[in-house]
């Protein structure tokens, strides 16, 4: 059984090389993009088709529903059924997606917890009730990790809570003395290369073909059955077309503006793959199939 990634900008084309690696390895594919995670968002999402999901069995798609939260903690348990299945049934298996943070931390690991008992998470809920002073007890006692979390991030805060409370030491102490352990030791990550003009093409392609298949009425029914609390619904695509809907803005204002917040994440996404990851190896689209092929199967 052997593992692969291929990452890269949004609108590269990583999904297809996936799906013809997979094709032709008898593998199956784990998506690791923060949208697609989510059921019900299948336009703005770019998901892959129906036909394309029974041609090859993938994981992390239509997994929770907007409203969920979704973590690095739910995507490490994804792939460990997916790794799991594929070495019970004797499949490669190939990690795609844009969300690199996700390939990191599997690759770095997470920090175990501390003991947590019901009482713990009960008080712990009690004081999540006032989210704003559960923050400042926090920053009393570890202003170090409290200093890059907002008063308002109700997840990581949640953390923080437990690790303190099950501890009863500073959550920076407690990461100190029990370091992540890594999760996937080896693996060949295969970068997509793309211009960024080449890019910027393909996004504008992509969101023209995003509203033309309807992702207009998509965000109204997100809109009605989730509000727009979630943390979902401030996604790239999701928030220009409430906008729109709200009057702010012109359709034409709208499509630009999709295009252009995809294009500033596609170049967020390119400095972060070529920063964060010390082995990688960078291709064309048109040259990776062949470069895979050879290197890893």
């Amino acid at each position: 059984m052997k593992q692969i990634a291929i990452i890269g900008p949004t609108a590269s084309g990583k999904s297809d090389l996936a799906l013809q690696i997979a094709q032709k390895t008898d593998a199956y594919i784990l998506s690791i993009d923060s949208l697609s995670i989510y059921k019900e968002i299948d336009i703005i999402a770019a998901k892959p088709s129906k036909k394309e999901l029974d041609t090859v069995k993938h994981f992390g798609i239509d997994i929770l529903a907007p409203n969920d939260y979704f973590s690095v903690d739910i995507f490490i348990k994804i792939y460990q059924e997916a790794l799991a299945l594929s070495l019970q049934e004797k499949k490669n298996l190939i990690i795609v997606g844009g969300t690199s943070f996700y390939l990191k931390s599997l690759m770095q690991g997470l920090s175990e917890l501390p003991p947590i008992t019901p009482q713990i998470t009960s008080d712990v809920a009690e004081l999540l009730l006032d989210l704003p002073q559960a923050h400042e007890l926090l920053a009393k006692e570890d202003p170090q990790t409290m200093a890059s979390i907002t008063p308002n991030d109700r997840y990581r805060i949640e953390k923080m809570l437990l690790i303190y409370m099950g501890s009863q030491m500073a959550p920076s102490k407690w990461f100190a003395l029990h370091p992540p352990k890594p999760i996937i030791h080896e693996l060949p990550i295969y970068n997509i290369e793309v211009a960024r003009e080449l890019l910027r093409e393909r996004i504008t392609k992509r969101t023209q073909k995003m509203l033309a298949l309807g992702a207009i009425d998509e965000v109204c029914q997100l809109e009605r059955k989730y509000s727009r609390t979630p943390n979902a619904m401030g996604s790239i695509g999701i928030v220009e077309i409430l906008e729109y809907l709200d009057g702010k803005v012109s359709f034409d204002a709208m499509a630009q503006n999709i295009t252009t917040h995809t294009a500033q994440l596609a170049k967020r996404q390119q400095t972060f793959n070529r920063t964060q990851f010390s082995s990688l190896t960078s291709a064309p689209l048109e040259d990776l199939n062949e470069i895979i092929m050879t290197r890893s199967f």
